[in-house]
């Protein structure tokens, strides 16, 4: 597993955090009220991060993790240490999944969610794999939607979203469609009007809702990330995935390291943070996470 020499201490996380779920908060009270009143769930992206991080989230009182690679999350989620201390972590696979590593997604303990399923055969290898082991609960599976079209992008084109849906519900009986996600372009400037990404997967909710009469909150959308998560929670986001926002810059083998700064503020030093006793700010942090997050 990676490891790197700059990492955010137990307060900074904290403090992270509840920055964060701080701004959930204020944005989830500017939706309109023809959107479904569902909390928004905190998926707390470890992509490139020491285990030390996902323990002090943990801590704060953070559950939902979420990993882009298979083998990072096979690490982190079969740790000894995590196995062992954080035994109602929920992991959730949020990156692109052949089919030959399938196996080592479903296999790793306490899997919450596969949120990237772009295909009919990934869904059915899923399903098998899932069958195999024995679980009696259905595992939790978004499809992934390509929302901009774009070719670097993984997903499927929004005209196919039903028949993906489609498939999963009626012949992968050992999977739950709870929803479906996308990426989108990256650092969408508002000024330009609402997220396109947005309003197209907003409009594929539609159509699923429409071919399976289902209610709007009955289909998750998982969309906005650390630098728009707020303009996707107002428009209806229910799960969002935040990384560098609450664990600081991601950071890479060979790579210049970045300016010291905090997680949740990164124009401001350690020095010009308000100093807060850590007991009181880990508990009050954990409590607003255990309201804000879907139960399962």
């Amino acid at each position: 597993m990676r490891r790197f020499a700059a990492m955010a201490s137990d307060s900074e996380v904290g403090r992270a955090l509840r920055s964060v779920l701080d701004r959930v908060q204020t944005a989830a009270t500017k939706r309109s009220q023809d959107l479904p009143k569902v909390q928004p769930r905190l998926v707390a992206v470890t992509k490139t991060k020491p285990k030390d991080l996902i323990l002090s989230a943990y801590k704060a009182g953070q559950r939902h993790f979420g990993e882009n690679y298979v083998q990072e999350l096979t690490d982190k989620a079969s740790d000894p240490e995590i196995v062992g201390q954080l035994n109602d972590i929920r992991w959730h696979f949020i990156g692109h999944l052949q089919r030959n590593k399938v196996n080592k997604v479903t296999g790793i303990p306490n899997l919450y969610m596969v949120e990237t399923v772009d295909s009919e055969k990934l869904a059915t290898a899923i399903n098998a794999s899932w069958e195999k082991l024995g679980r009696t609960e259905r595992l939790r599976v978004m499809v992934q939607v390509n929302t901009s079209r774009e070719e670097q992008k993984h997903g499927i084109p929004p005209e196919q979203v039903c028949e993906l849906y489609k498939h999963v519900v009626e012949n992968c009986p050992h999977l739950q469609a709870v929803g479906i996600m996308t990426i989108g372009v990256y650092d969408y400037d508002l000024r330009n009007g609402p997220n396109p990404d947005f309003q197209v997967l907003l409009k594929c909710r539609t159509d699923i809702c429409q071919a399976f009469n289902l209610q709007p909150e009955e289909v998750e959308l998982s969309m906005g990330m650390s630098t728009d998560f707020e303009h996707a929670i107002e428009v209806g986001s229910t799960n969002i995935r935040v990384g560098s926002t609450i664990f600081g810059a991601r950071e890479y083998p060979g790579s210049k390291p970045p300016p010291k700064t905090t997680p949740n503020n990164p124009n401001a030093t350690p020095n010009n943070q308000q100093q807060q006793t850590s007991t009181d700010k880990v508990e009050s942090t954990r409590q607003e996470i255990d309201s804000l997050n879907i139960k399962s």
